[in-house]
Order: C-alpha cells, then sequence, then structure tokens
C-alpha cells in the first residue's frame, strides 16, 4: 500500500515509518524537521521536507505520492506550550490538519489514521476511562485534537471517508533504530533515564499528595511498537471510529522511578516540586474496544520491558539524533 506518514520524523511517526517498512508497503514521510529529526526517517522511505504554510504545498505532495492511506501524526503536543501560545496549536494541530484532509480527500484517500490524545477527555471523574468517556479537555493542546476529531467524523458523514482516530495515553519505549528525542523532553521516563545516564542531576516530582498510595500522579504507559500495531490494524478496510489505546495498567511517579533504578542498576535521586495545574490524580484507559475490534493485544503489558527498550536506545544514542 502507498501511504504518506506525515510527522515521520518524529517520535510514533518514526516507529510507525520503521515498522510499514518492515511490512513492505511504500511509505513516503511528509515532515517539516520542526520538530522531528531527518535521521530518525527510515532509509527505506521517501522523504517530503514539509512546508505546510506554503500554498500548496501539501496539495502538491499528495499529488506526488498518491496516497492510498495517510497516518497523520504531525502536530505540537506540548500541553503547557499550549496554555501560552494557543494560537499556534489551534493553526498547527487544526488549521494545518485540515490542509491534509482536504489533500486526503482530493486524491481519493481511503483511509486516514490520526493521532489524538487522552487529553481530549480533559479531568475525567472515573477510570478506566472508555471512548464514552465525557470529552472536556482542559488546554488548547487537548482541545485543538477534539475539534479535529470532530472534523473527521463530519468528512466521513458527508465524504464518506473512512477514518480511525487514535486516543493516545503515554507512548514509550523504543524500537533498536528508533527511540525518543524531543527537544525540550517533557515526557516522564526519558526525562528519569536521563539521571542515570548521568545528563541531569536528579528527577522532579511535581506533587506528591495526590489521593494515590504514594501521593504521586499514576498514569497508564504504552509501548510505542504496541502503539503502532494498532495503526497497522486499523489499515483494513472497514475499520473506523475513536479508539483509545493503553495497557490499562497504572504506574504512579514513584513507580515508574524505582523501575527505572531496577532496569538501569543506577540510583535515580529525585526532588519534590508543587503539583502543577491539571494534573489529574490518575489516568488509565480502558483499550477495549480497540481489542474487541481491532483485534489487538499489547506485546510489551509490563512497565520492566517498556523501560529497557528506552533504556537500550538511551545508552545508544546518548545524545539523541544526530539532527
Amino acid at each position: 500500500m502507498r501511504i504518506l506518514v506525515t510527522g515521520g520524523a518524529g517520535y510514533i511517526g518514526s516507529v510507525c515509518t520503521e515498522l510499514l517498512c518492515d511490512r513492505g508497503h511504500e511509505v513516503t514521510v511528509y515532515d517539516s524537521l520542526a520538530r522531528g529529526h531527518r535521521s530518525a526517517v527510515d532509509p527505506r522511505a521517501g522523504f517530503i521536507h514539509g512546508q505546510p504554510f506554503e500554498p500548496g504545498h501539501i496539495a502538491a505532495a499528495f499529488q506526488r505520492v498518491q496516497p492510498e492511506a495517510v497516518l497523520h501524526f504531525a502536530g505540537d503536543i506540548l500541553v503547557g506550550e499550549s496554555m501560552q501560545h494557543p494560537g499556534r496549536y489551534f493553526r498547527n494541530n487544526v488549521a494545518c490538519s485540515l490542509e491534509f484532509l482536504e489533500a486526503a480527500r482530493a486524491c481519493g484517500v481511503r483511509k486516514f489514521i490520526f493521532s489524538s490524545t487522552a487529553a481530549t477527555y480533559g479531568l475525567p471523574e472515573q477510570v478506566p476511562i472508555t471512548e464514552e468517556t465525557p470529552q472536556r479537555p482542559v488546554n488548547p493542546y487537548g482541545e485543538a485534537k477534539l475539534m479535529f476529531e470532530r472534523i473527521l467524523l463530519w468528512y466521513h458523514r458527508i465524504h464518506g471517508l473512512e477514518f480511525v482516530a487514535f486516543r493516545y495515553f503515554n507512548a514509550a519505549g523504543a524500537t533498536e533504530q528508533h527511540g525518543e528525542d524531543h527537544r525540550p523532553e517533557t515526557h516522564l521516563i526519558p526525562n528519569v533515564l536521563k539521571v542515570a545516564l548521568g545528563q541531569q542531576p536528579h528527577v522532579e516530582i511535581y506533587g506528591t499528595d495526590y489521593p494515590t498510595p504514594d501521593g504521586t500522579c499514576i498514569r497508564d504507559y504504552i509501548h510505542v511498537v504496541d502503539l503502532v500495531e494498532a495503526h497497522l490494524l486499523a489499515l483494513q478496510p472497514g475499520i473506523c471510529g475513536f479508539y483509545n489505546l493503553g495497557n490499562g495498567d497504572g504506574y504512579s511517579v514513584r513507580e515508574v522511578i524505582a523501575t527505572c533504578e531496577r532496569v538501569t542498576g543506577r540510583r535515580i535521586p529525585a526532588l519534590a516540586r508543587p503539583r502543577r495545574p491539571g494534573d489529574p490524580p490518575r489516568l488509565v484507559a480502558s483499550a477495549q474496544k480497540a481489542m474487541r475490534e481491532l483485534g489487538w493485544k499489547p506485546r510489551f503489558p509490563k512497565l520492566e520491558d517498556i523501560v529497557a527498550t528506552a533504556w537500550a536506545w538511551h545508552q545508544k544514542h546518548p545524545e539523541g539524533y544526530p539532527d
């Protein structure tokens, strides 16, 4: 299948490109490299240096590739930044995504798979979170993703475009070739591993007085390969709709740090900091719908296995990607 991967130079997009190439698909990556890394793009894939705000550039890329399916990972992902620069998030994650969607429709794309987020749920009253949990975003990042989810639904109703929107929980881990290298890095596991590598003196824990067993926030972590495998399953014809992707198990911040200490064999000092506004005590997914309808099952359900793959990659790439 001819597949266009937007944001394929980023963390999840690069892993997805790798696995698609492994399965024999003809893959082209479209990425502006504003957040991604050119060296993270699988050499078996084609590459288009994206200029999404140049008029006609996205449409021209679609005309050149003539994709049968689009996996749309491109966009901004920093919650805190979205609270400081909301316009950027509505422009990049809604307006620019709409350009991709229009180009896909014009080219007769059969399947559009969208990288959404659990942030569309906001502060849920109950966990585990299902696809029927009310969506009440509390930041522009989550709001922008929800807006595009609604756009996809209307394009399906009006144009018949088959779409899948995956609401991610906390992606982590790595393959041998591709790992997590955000700049700045805001995700917990790579920041904990930076301490193990001696690149940071300590990890910070934001809030130690939550109503959880050890007082720290609980989150659901999913291996990036398991997350990507769901996208490959979603390429099947007839699959359409919204799906949560998570392990269904939650780990506290302190549990993540302890797991990283066991995996690395190194002590990881931690400093307590005040709570961050808007952080819910516990976010855990129910991914039963994806398991039932896609036949999806996580291969890496244990946090130790997720951390071990991330640690192996960071040891080989202590400074991340070279570009």
